[in-house]
């Protein structure tokens, strides 16, 4: 007998499925902003002169490159609310788990939003730093008002593209029971017996903006292109 597909029930439950995206933006937007400035440290100490600082950089990005998303989401899940219960005397019932989330993956971001960060920054040409230290500024002054100035225009393609992978990665918070979008789209389908559509319905969102996000890359990447030809 052939499945008979019913998507009434999508319409009653946007309420509850905007919720989840809004949550999923969240947590996309926090990553973006956390991994983006704490993973710009952590490119800058990986190219410091100064050996504690590029072992520390580098030990930091290579274990959570070398750690599965859903088990780093696991250990923050767990560890994340005794800690908040201790230190900020929290009821043990109060629910973190949106605040884990966040903290999880803006670190586990951080790693990979370095490496764009240094690839960025030694795509500028070194005669830039000698030019910035020979009209008198510091390294220090000269990697925040020159060097990282032009590495973030090269970097933007590929901070834009490791932002919808972020966002399509959101949907692991499943594992701590957080209501995001995938989330809602699960608990909503399997509520109404209506799995299969709202799953469907679910990659379709997935899909529009992840693909709309795609070509704003692509038009930016070709831009990028067009102006480095005309220099």
């Amino acid at each position: 007998m052939a499945y008979e597909f019913d998507w009434s029930s999508i319409p009653g439950a946007l309420p509850f499925l905007l919720e989840g995206l809004g949550v999923s933006l969240k947590i996309t937007v926090t990553a973006l902003v956390v991994g983006m400035v704490w993973g710009t440290v952590l490119a800058v100490m990986r190219l410091s002169p100064i050996a504690p600082l590029r072992w520390f950089a580098a030990g930091y990005v290579n274990l959570f490159r070398a750690v599965p998303l859903v088990m780093v989401l696991l250990w923050f899940f767990l560890v994340i609310p005794q800690l908040l219960t201790q230190w900020l005397g929290l009821s043990p019932a109060t629910d973190v788990r949106l605040t884990s989330a966040l903290i999880g993956f803006a670190l586990f971001e951080s790693a990979y939003y370095a490496e764009i960060v240094r690839a960025g920054i030694q795509s500028v040409p070194k005669g830039q730093m000698a030019a910035a230290t020979a009209l008198g500024l510091s390294r220090g002054q000269a990697m925040r008002l020159v060097i990282l100035p032009q590495a973030l225009r090269n970097m933007v393609p590929l901070l834009l593209t490791q932002a919808i992978v972020l966002f399509q990665d959101t949907s692991l918070v499943y594992v701590s029971a957080l209501a995001d979008f995938f989330g809602a789209a699960y608990k909503v389908g399997d509520r109404d017996g209506r799995l299969v559509e709202m799953l469907l319905f679910a990659g379709a969102v997935y899909f529009v903006l992840c693909f709309s996000l795609s070509r704003l890359v692509q038009r930016l990447q070709a831009r990028s292109a067009a102006h480095a030809a005309a220099l």
